[in-house]
């Protein structure tokens, strides 16, 4: 296994396992998280404040009073050494979706355009791709979520919306992602899903992780309506979405 460990500042650096977006690598970054947290747990690698995972590499974080990268460096080539565990114990979520309104999905028949489908078949290809959740950025509860079908990719528009509605589904590139507040955005809209990815009231107030295994269930209008009056209202039932795998 080819391995870089690269500086970020004096307070941090990154174990970097490739150069690449692949099931694979981000599987051997999120194993190595585990395992950082594990031997913290137990009271090894003292001086670790956290570990940040990316989509292809894991950022250490350390006090420099209590350990210096010196010193973890080995520590943790060590745990690489010694194996990462495959097979981890992933969530399946499974995220309602609404692409049938147009007001949801305004970038719909320009994807079906640029990719020389039908937006039928468009949404047949988001339904059917096998989607991972890779790293949360940009703002709370966004999901970078790679896996989409390869007849669907399309860069970023080329002028950005200056306003996005929260819970909207998009594509860019080789993912999907839902934005879980109103922002800026210059992905393709495609669909809205009545669930919030980010809500305080909740224990875990971000719904999606690292590693989840995500796919879309097709919803009509009124079952979004539906769903939607239950998210606002605190009454959804959140655990029905998620099985482990």
């Amino acid at each position: 296994m080819s391995v870089r460990y690269l500086s970020c500042g004096d307070t941090a650096f990154t174990v970097e396992f490739g150069n690449e977006i692949s099931p694979e690598i981000n599987g051997k970054v999120m194993a190595l998280h585990a395992e950082i947290g594990r031997a913290k747990a137990i009271g090894r690698l003292p001086g670790v404040v956290e570990t940040v995972p990316t989509m292809r590499s894991l950022m250490v974080s350390y006090d420099p009073l209590a350990t210096s990268r010196s010193k973890l460096e080995p520590e943790i080539e060590a745990l690489i050494a010694r194996g990462l565990p495959t097979g981890m114990a992933m969530r399946r979520v499974s995220i309602p979706c609404c692409y049938d309104d147009p007001e949801f999905a305004p970038d719909l028949a320009e994807v079906a355009k640029r990719t020389k489908k039908t937006t039928e078949q468009v949404i047949a290809g988001h339904l059917a791709s096998p989607f991972k959740v890779y790293v949360l950025g940009f703002m709370p509860g966004l999901a970078y979520v790679a896996g989409l079908e390869p007849s669907l990719y399309l860069p970023r528009r080329s002028q950005p919306r200056v306003r996005v509605p929260r819970s909207s589904v998009a594509i860019a590139m080789d993912m999907t992602t839902i934005y879980p507040f109103e922002s800026p955005g210059g992905w393709h809209l495609i669909g809205r899903t009545p669930l919030w990815m980010f809500d305080q009231r909740r224990e875990q107030p971000v719904f999606l992780a690292p590693g989840d295994s995500l796919s879309f269930q097709r919803i009509d209008r009124k079952s979004f309506d539906r769903i939607a009056r239950d998210v606002e209202s605190g009454t959804f039932d959140w655990a029905k979405l998620v099985q482990s795998a």
